[in-house]
């Protein structure tokens, strides 16, 4: 045992005998005889449990209780007392003590109580324990790169972050606009409190306003019970709407109302109730050509963008590719036990070659079917061909595009060999890092070596 005991108390042979049982048992024990004694060794040591005797020569019991019990909530405190004085200890739990042991003890009794609450103690410190480490995972954000344009938008993230702001995300599909709203939330002083998450391009609009403000029973058809709407779960949080621009004008002016007032009332009912929610928007549309062609509020809009940031498609942040792929094959790695799955050199030029319309979650996607399709632990270009991924097709159809019809099918310009496209791509990584061979060899997503021994066959490195 490891648990360190404090005894308090003025009387010598209550704190030697208790030194002596307990230290027999594995406990690591102190001891104090006055309240003053007490208080510099809690200064000094970070004790598991305090036995305190409520009746000090210098200190009130209750009050050094009190005074323990303010700087910390998780030490366990039992408090020793005379079988006239019943009544204090009644009081000591109320303070904040967990257990109490009535004067005279014997030593199984003081067992007894001692494994008894320290282990209540461990129990608490493990559900603080876990409950942390569900927060973590379940509000867990991964963003992965350092691409220029990835590290603009997330300094701009750091800066507006702690301020309470509403903040409106464009960008095209896949980018990541719902990962950088939790990111902002997980970064604010809201962060103990929820991220509510909507996805408006998913809701009817007859409830919508029941899925936003909630409902009272009985409130319409098929309301059977009351129903707390999402404004209200984010309560001192932060609210997402993702893909704003699909709720009609209607609904716009209800929410309008909502985010300019921070107040809701249920379907159904008249009562007011007032929340507090930082309002994260987001959308993969141009807002003001709507506002323009009459399809949203201006009003709306305007409330919305008090701080714009716009995540930056893939194929402006190219020098991530590596980054992702290799995050994304450990986790879909360890999803289908392919532990220690990789790409190959050809495999992982091809894939930086391609254009991702689809953004980086079509490259997620991508991954995840490669390593489903692979052989082995090496993903090669066949393996790329056999997933029937869809910039194969889309290869193919340039291809055929091309053709000006020759009998053949080969294109009028003939396709560079692999080799010559994955050299021109090193080299303009290499380029991009001026040199550095080690970062360039890290975005590449190969070792050191492996780079010098294609540099030395293409001619760019000596013997």
């Amino acid at each position: 045992m490891n648990e360190q005991i404090l005894i308090v108390d003025d009387d010598a042979a209550i704190r030697d005998g208790c030194h002596q049982v307990l230290s027999r048992q594995g406990y690591r024990v102190e001891q104090a005889a006055t309240g003053a004694e007490a208080a510099t060794l809690l200064e000094r040591f970070e004790f598991d449990l305090v036995l305190l005797d409520l009746k000090m020569p210098d200190v009130n019991g209750l009050d050094l209780l009190k005074s323990i019990r303010a700087k910390d909530s998780i030490v366990a405190i039992v408090v020793i007392t005379a079988y006239g004085t019943i009544q204090n200890a009644v009081e000591a739990m109320r303070l904040g003590a967990d257990d109490f042991l009535p004067k005279p003890f014997e030593p199984d009794e003081l067992l007894m109580v001692v494994r008894r609450t320290l282990k209540a103690r461990r129990l608490t410190l493990e559900n603080i324990f876990l409950k942390e480490e569900l927060k973590k995972k379940e509000g867990e954000v991964t963003i992965v790169g350092r691409s220029k344009a990835l590290m603009t938008l997330l300094e701009q993230v750091r800066r507006v972050a702690p301020t309470d702001s509403t903040i409106l995300i464009t960008g095209e599909s896949g980018t990541g606009k719902g990962l950088i709203a939790r990111h902002i939330h997980e970064m604010s002083q809201r962060r103990d409190h929820a991220f509510v998450s909507v996805d408006c391009s998913t809701l009817v609009p007859s409830l919508f306003e029941s899925e936003l403000f909630g409902h009272t029973k009985g409130a319409f058809t098929g309301a059977t019970s009351d129903k707390i709407g999402k404004f209200e779960l984010a309560n001192g949080g932060t609210l997402f709407l993702d893909e704003i621009a699909n709720i009609n004008l209607e609904l716009q002016a209800k929410l309008l109302k909502a985010v300019e007032e921070k107040e809701i009332s249920r379907v159904g009912s008249s009562r007011i109730t007032h929340v507090d929610v930082r309002i994260i928007a987001a959308t993969n549309q141009d807002l003001r050509r709507a506002v323009r062609r009459g399809e949203f509020r201006e009003d709306l809009f305007f409330r919305l963008n008090v701080v714009a940031l716009e995540t930056p498609p893939l194929r402006e942040r190219r020098e991530d590719i590596p980054l992702l792929v290799r995050h994304f094959l450990g986790r879909f790695g360890e999803k289908y036990r392919r532990h220690g799955i990789r790409l190959s050199d050809s495999a992982m030029a091809m894939l930086n070659m391609y254009s991702w319309p689809g953004n980086v979650r079509e490259l997620e996607n991508t991954v995840e079917r490669l390593v489903i399709f692979a052989r082995d632990d090496v993903i090669d270009v066949q393996d790329v061909k056999l997933a029937g991924l869809p910039f194969m097709e889309q290869e193919r159809q340039h291809g055929e595009d091309e053709k000006g019809g020759q009998g053949a099918g080969e294109p009028d310009v003939p396709l560079p060999p692999l080799e010559e496209i994955q050299k021109e791509y090193i080299l303009k990584v290499l380029d991009a890092t001026g040199g550095n061979r080690s970062e360039a060899a890290s975005i590449l997503g190969i070792d050191r070596k492996t780079l010098r021994q294609k540099l030395k066959k293409w001619g760019y490195e000596q013997g």
